[in-house]
């Protein structure tokens, strides 16, 4: 099993900007010295807790100072986006990063975003979503003319191509035929997992999602590799989970439920921001009980791995059990208010030196 990051990222809103960006910076940065194999940042454009527009500007200022981690987009929602423009940013940034970079795509999941980019229509979202990425991804195969008509996109280069100048040439990327692919997933049963396996990419599981849901995405990357004929061995399958790891399980878990600790955080504003979308059922295991019956002490407990090395590892262990074996577990990147980075850096620290050689 590998392990990465995956930063939303979510911060108070009341924190500098700059401040936040050096943060999740900071932890990316000593991710790639302790081993981490990939980091996965998400992007946004309309909510100060969530702020980076741009996954691939942000990542671009850590490409000279890291190493070897591959840097993901976690992820480029594509019904927001021209595919033209995708693919030549894409193009450009896996050129500077000599190929360490994953390209991970979505739909979104930010209600504001859809409504200012008018894809609020979930079929359609999910429609413009895999138009782009067909397109994206004939675009580094072809040569001009280009010339695309689909049910949400109409555009082409004909008219003003001088080739003997490269006039008209949309950028191939450095890996060839194109950068590896993920795709996030958090409903339960969620179909995008399956059509990630069957068309060669690597599912994504939500950090937020119970653990049922997580075995849900199981059963359908199961059933795409029925459906391809491929043997289900989890390799590619990515799950996000939050990670508190201390010196003692005592340690840890006051640093779990401490109120103005960052889990209590996060899944107190996630809970709020599903509640308004009606959509809680990723976070309950039980879709049945009502809302009220969920307070955050109870989502911190499910979701959140905590404990010493030993007792993380045997937690994991259990989770991969019960739900299916993944290839990747990434670390949800928590905010660092409150004193917390340091605490955070110890759990990457400890996940990577303690836990993770026990399943190597």
């Amino acid at each position: 099993m590998k392990i990465g990051l995956f930063g939303m990222p979510l911060h108070p809103a009341t924190r500098p900007m700059a401040e936040v960006y050096d943060e999740d910076a900071g932890r990316i940065i000593l991710a790639d010295q302790l081993g981490f194999h990939e980091a996965f940042i998400g992007e946004h454009q309309s909510c100060t807790t969530e702020p980076i527009p741009s996954p691939l500007m942000f990542l671009a200022s850590l490409i000279n100072q890291t190493k070897n981690i591959k840097l993901g987009s976690g992820v480029v929602a594509l019904p927001n986006h021209h595919p033209a423009m995708v693919a030549a940013q894409v193009a450009q940034f896996d050129h500077m990063s000599r190929g360490r970079f994953v390209f991970g795509i979505g739909p979104g999941g930010l209600a504001s975003d859809m409504e200012l980019f008018d894809v609020l229509d979930n079929e359609g979202r999910g429609e413009k979503m895999m138009e782009a990425i067909d397109i994206i991804l004939d675009i580094w195969v072809s040569e001009p003319p280009y010339s695309y008509k689909t049910k949400h996109y109409d555009f082409g280069i004909s008219q003003t191509l001088i080739p003997e100048l490269g006039v008209g040439s949309i950028p191939k990327p450095f890996q060839l035929p194109h950068p590896p692919i993920a795709s996030t997933a958090m409903s339960p049963y969620s179909g995008s997992v399956s059509t990630a396996v069957q068309r060669g990419w690597s599912p994504m599981s939500a950090n937020f999602c119970g653990v049922d849901v997580i075995l849900s995405h199981w059963k359908k990357y199961v059933e795409g590799c029925e459906k391809v004929g491929k043997e289900p061995t989890g390799d590619e399958w990515k799950v996000a989970r939050n990670i508190v790891i201390a010196k003692t399980d005592e340690e840890a878990r006051d640093r779990v439920m401490d109120p103005n600790g960052p889990n209590f955080f996060y899944f107190d504003y996630l809970w709020k921001v599903l509640v308004a979308a009606n959509y809680t059922a990723v976070m309950k295991g039980d879709s049945t009980e009502p809302d009220e019956a969920f307070t955050i002490e109870r989502l911190v407990e499910s979701m959140v791995v905590y404990g010493s090395p030993d007792t993380v590892t045997q937690k994991l262990e259990t989770l991969r059990k019960e739900t299916g074996p993944f290839g990747t577990l990434l670390m949800a990147m928590m905010d660092g208010s409150n004193g917390f980075d340091a605490h955070e850096r110890e759990s990457m620290k400890l996940l990577a030196e303690k836990v993770a050689p026990n399943f190597r």
